[in-house]
C-alpha cells in the first residue's frame, strides 16, 4: 500500500495557475505539473519536502502554465514534457507574452513528449495521460493513482476510469479543460468548443464521481459534481 501522496497546490503568476507538486513520501521522488511562474516558491516546497523531481509536465502551453519550465528544469535537471500538438503554441510564447504585456519567458528545446495512454511514474505513484484537446490542440489531463493500481490496469487492459474503480478514489489534474462549474475557453488560437466537450464527455466523465478534480485555476471539484451541475455539461 502506497503511503499518502504529498500534493501541494500552489497558485502562481499573474493568472494564478494551479501548479501541482506531487511527491512520494517514501522514495522522495516527485513530479511538478504546470510550473507557470514563481519557480523560487516551487523549489522551496520541493526542498522542504526533500523531493527530487523526476519530470516536469505542462497540461498545455499557454504562457501561464509554461512560464517557469526553463527555470525549473535548470534548478532540478528534470525532463520537461508536453503533448507534441502544443509545440507550435509553445514556440509562440513571445506572442502570448506580448498579448498579456509581460516579459517573454525563456523557451527551451523539448526533445520528449507525452501522448494518450502514457504513464508517468515516481516512487509508488503514477499518472495516466489523457489527451483532452479543445482548450488547445495538445491539452492533456492526468489521472493520478498508486503505481500498483496503474500496473493492475495495464495487466488487465483497463482504461483510466476502470483503474480508479479498482483502487482508491483517484484525483484528476485537469489543466484548463474542466473547471468548477465551467470549462476552458475555446476562443483562443487552436481552441475548439466541440473538441473540449467531446474530451470532457468521452474521457473525463468516464472517471468515477468521487474523483477529485484539480483544475488549472480556482478551487477543487469532483467529477460527480460537474456531471450534475456544470451548465456546459447538463
Amino acid at each position: 500500500m502506497a503511503a499518502k501522496l504529498i500534493h501541494e497546490i500552489v497558485p502562481v503568476g499573474l493568472l494564478q495557475c494551479n501548479c501541482s507538486i506531487l511527491g512520494d513520501p517514501k522514495s522522495r521522488e516527485a513530479i511538478v505539473i504546470d510550473p507557470g511562474d514563481e519557480v523560487d516558491r516551487i523549489v522551496e516546497i520541493l526542498n522542504r519536502h526533500e523531493l527530487k523531481v523526476r519530470a516536469i509536465v505542462s497540461t498545455h502551453t499557454h504562457i501561464d502554465h509554461v512560464g517557469g519550465l526553463a527555470a525549473l528544469h535548470r534548478a532540478t535537471g528534470a525532463p520537461v514534457l508536453i503533448h507534441e500538438d502544443d509545440l507550435g503554441l509553445y514556440r509562440s510564447v513571445d506572442m502570448q507574452a506580448e498579448w498579456l504585456g509581460v516579459p517573454t519567458p525563456e523557451v527551451i528545446r523539448l526533445p520528449e513528449f507525452v501522448k494518450e495512454g502514457d504513464t508517468l511514474r515516481w516512487g509508488d505513484f503514477a499518472a495516466h495521460v489523457l489527451h483532452t484537446p479543445g482548450h488547445t490542440p495538445g491539452s492533456i489531463s492526468l489521472v493520478v493513482k498508486s503505481a500498483d493500481a496503474a500496473a493492475h490496469g495495464a495487466r488487465h487492459g483497463l482504461g483510466a476510469a476502470a483503474e480508479n474503480h479498482a483502487s482508491e478514489t483517484g484525483r484528476l489534474i485537469a489543466g484548463d479543460t474542466l473547471f468548477q462549474g465551467s470549462i476552458g475557453r475555446t476562443d483562443l488560437p487552436g481552441g475548439s468548443y466541440p473538441q473540449i466537450i467531446s474530451s470532457i464527455r468521452e474521457k473525463l466523465l468516464m472517471l468515477p464521481d468521487e474523483t477529485t478534480v484539480i483544475p488549472g485555476h480556482g478551487g477543487k471539484t469532483t467529477i460527480g459534481r460537474e456531471r450534475a451541475h456544470n451548465p456546459f455539461l447538463i
